[in-house]
């Protein structure tokens, strides 16, 4: 028997290698050929069993059914319109009472989440579309809860339209100046790290508008150099760059200063709100609530280790403290993000116990319940019905690399209603009577079913079908995944692409890929797996030049707990390339490696690990790729490198292990590549790296991107930065 089972192996690997199927391109993987068909931007109807989203071809706003799928009503059609009219919807707000719309259009972005566009006024019935302003492009409008009004912000001031009024403007805010002061926005850092692109609500009764303002004038600014260059074309700088100036708190340097205001719609009057916070403290948000005389306002101290939130009177100013959170070590991005404020409740994610549970509390501050008990985290919150006291959330229940949809009942019981294992993601229906479960894992597409809140499949959306049959046709390699145990017993998960002819006799060259990150995973059982998702169509192509691929997760990444996650704390870097140079020893000691041909990239923290790790003494990479890399935390931002590291101040020795000081311990061939216009990693980071390298008397490559921002694309720019990383490794490496 076993001869026989030996000879179908060695028949089948002999069969794999006749399969024809077409050779990958860079191309290829850059032009979207691979791109899965998705269902985006669902909005669910509040109380009801209808979503709406826009068309594909950005013309229509259509309304859904969870229960059949079918569609029910189109909202908005441009080619319909009475008034003004536009060519495509590229964005919408619906009104509370869904009577109006809200669309936007001409979006210009400005940094990650923030934009500017042109805002349309839409009534359905009378399909009547009239400009929200005619003074210039707005950012983040909010409505009234009664939908008569509209307040936006623009240049820096909050604007309020009257829809009551034939859709009078008036200004709420004067001191707005760009640099300077900032009225319901946040400045640069708020929204990079605390994932917010707005600070401006009205109270429950929509007599008040409420804001957090930021006064950056203090600020220390930072100035990118822009140039002519090409898609798009900056004709301006034909002849002499120019300068982008923003302002750009670093590490240890001084912050925006925060307060909370109110501005009384009737009497005109603005007041300062009482919040107590820190004099270099944080306020993260502002939120409305269903009663008139509370918002709820979050501030957090400079170290991030507490979270409070303050229900604030907007009419008397005063503020009482709800819910102090106090974390050991820093309180995670996502206790703050994740806050559901209903009614009756406030639901606050928190890893008080060593992992992400849910705590109830009532609107007074007092703790009703907790909601997950494992030892596993709670990694995103769907909902809270109030009616039945069901919260819907999604877990690493299985293992960190899963992800299923639980119900938490008010008895206290609770039920998973994903079958699946793999990655389960979901958008729950306005009455939480069905939700769309987005499904996949390392093998196959996103697939879309409609499935009711117990679990019961209802109907398939979208299986992308086509793309499954793309990805075999382009030999697209199998994930495998694995485990080791480091020298000092830490457990460590990965995956790893072979190569489609992959014989286990000979000894390939390999390629790891990381981020890294603090709460990152790249190791997680879905189709986005991968240096540049698409599910792993790049990891395919190197995959296809002969490289064995692998990723892995070490200390410091996510689902795994909070002792697993914080153990970097105060040492970013130390632990993390610890644990990617032993994985590449550890792939060293596998019979079908090569450990002399070993090599590692990264983009943004998985480039500054990349560099760290080949700069650990023990010279196991031979040719590394480091993409936009931090290389002194001292030159990144304050939010997210203090939450870490606290201030340079207080944490010399771990501010002081970096790669500008690891540069006389580089082993291997280096290339680095960063974008000119990089707002979020500095180019000053590459710059004064490569210095140290020529200091050190290191050689390297180096590739700068003109008007290029932390993603690097634009026109042909990410294909070309794709084909420089296979080709640095196929050079080095091969």
């Amino acid at each position: 028997m076993k001869r026989f089972a030996f000879l179908y192996a060695a028949l089948f690997c002999v069969a794999l290698r006749m399969v024809a199927y077409e050779k990958l391109t860079i191309a290829d993987v850059t032009s979207g050929k691979f791109a899965a068909r998705t269902i985006s931007n669902i909005r669910p109807i509040a109380g009801t069993d209808q979503y709406a989203c826009i068309s594909d071809d950005q013309k229509r706003i259509e309304l859904y059914s969870f229960k059949t799928g079918k569609l029910s009503n189109v909202l908005f059609d441009a080619s319909h319109t009475l008034g003004e009219s536009i060519s495509r919807v590229e964005g919408y707000i619906p009104s509370p009472d869904g009577s109006r719309l809200l669309v936007q259009t001409q979006t210009k972005r400005i940094y990650r989440r923030s934009f500017k566009a042109e805002y349309y006024l839409y009534t359905i019935r009378s399909r009547k579309l009239e400009r929200l302003s005619t003074n210039g492009p707005q950012q983040a409008p909010v409505w009234s809860p009664d939908g008569r009004q509209v307040a936006f912000v623009r240049a820096n001031n909050i604007y309020l339209v009257k829809l009551l009024y034939d859709n009078a403007e008036s200004q709420v805010t004067k001191d707005g100046k760009i640099n300077g002061i900032i009225n319901g926005l946040p400045d640069w850092v708020n929204e990079e790290e605390f994932s917010t692109k707005s600070s401006l609500t009205f109270n429950a009764d929509g007599t008040m508008i409420c804001w957090i303002k930021y006064d950056e004038s203090n600020v220390k600014e930072y100035s990118l150099q822009m140039f002519e260059g090409s898609h798009p074309t900056r004709s301006e700088y034909s002849t002499y760059p120019g300068l982008y100036t923003y302002k750009y708190p670093k590490a240890g340097e001084v912050n925006a200063k925060v307060s909370a205001w109110a501005y009384d719609i009737q009497s005109h009057k603005t007041n300062r709100l009482q919040v107590p916070l820190d004099e270099d403290g944080y306020m993260p948000r502002i939120k409305s609530t269903k009663d008139p005389a509370k918002i709820i306002v979050f501030t957090m101290n400079r170290h991030q280790d507490v979270l409070n939130l303050y229900a604030v009177n907007p009419r008397t100013t005063l503020s009482q403290l709800l819910i102090k959170e106090k974390a050991d070590k820093y309180v995670k991005e996502e206790s703050m993000e994740q806050v559901q404020i209903g009614a009756g409740s406030i639901l606050l994610p928190s890893d008080r116990d060593g992992y992400m549970h849910l705590y109830e509390y009532t609107m007074n501050g007092t703790l009703k319940r907790k909601i997950g008990n494992g030892d596993f985290d709670i990694t995103e919150v769907y909902g809270f019905d109030e009616k039945t006291g069901d919260v819907y959330y999604q877990a690493a229940s299985i293992n960190s690399h899963d992800r299923q949809v639980f119900v938490a009942h008010k008895n206290g019981k609770e039920e998973r209603i994903t079958g699946k294992e793999g990655w389960n993601d979901a958008v729950f229906s306005g009455d939480f009577q069905y939700f769309i479960n987005m499904w996949s894992d390392y093998a196959t597409p996103y697939q879309y079913e409609v499935v009711t809140n117990t679990g019961k499949k209802v109907l398939t959306l979208e299986q992308n079908a086509a793309l499954r049959q793309l990805a075999k046709e382009y030999g697209f390699a199998a994930r495998e995944p694995f485990s080791f145990v480091t020298t000092d017993g830490t457990k460590l998960d990965g995956w790893m692409v072979k190569p489609l002819d992959f014989d286990a006799s000979k000894r390939y060259p390999v390629i790891m890929y990381q981020y890294s990150g603090p709460g990152s995973q790249q190791v997680k059982n879905c189709w986005s797996a991968g240096s540049m998702g698409q599910g792993g169509a790049f990891d395919s192509y190197l995959a296809q030049q002969g490289f064995i691929v692998v990723c892995v997760d070490g200390r410091g990444t996510g689902g795994r707990g909070s002792a697993f996650e914080k153990c970097t704390y105060l040492h970013l870097g130390a632990l993390e390339s610890k644990d990617q140079v032993e994985t590449a020893l550890w792939l060293g000691r596998q019979p079908y490696v090569d450990g002399s041909r070993m090599g590692i990239w990264g983009w943004s923290f998985g480039g500054f690990n990349t560099l760290m790790s080949m700069s650990d003494g023990q010279a196991v990479f031979k040719a590394g790729v480091a993409v936009a890399p931090p290389t002194n935390w001292r030159f990144y931002d304050s939010v997210y490198t203090e939450r870490y590291m606290r201030t340079p101040k207080e944490n010399s020795e771990g501010y002081g292990d970096n790669p500008i000081s690891r540069a006389a311990h580089l082993s291997g061939a280096l290339l680095l590549c960063h974008g000119v216009a990089d707002d979020n990693v500095h180019p000053q980071n590459t710059f004064e790296y490569a210095e140290a390298l020529v200091q050190a008397d290191k050689d390297f490559k180096e590739i700068y991107y003109t008007n290029r921002n932390h993603s690097i694309y634009g026109g042909n720019t990410r294909k070309h930065l794709l084909r420089q990383i296979s080709n640095f490794f196929i050079s080095n490496l091969k």
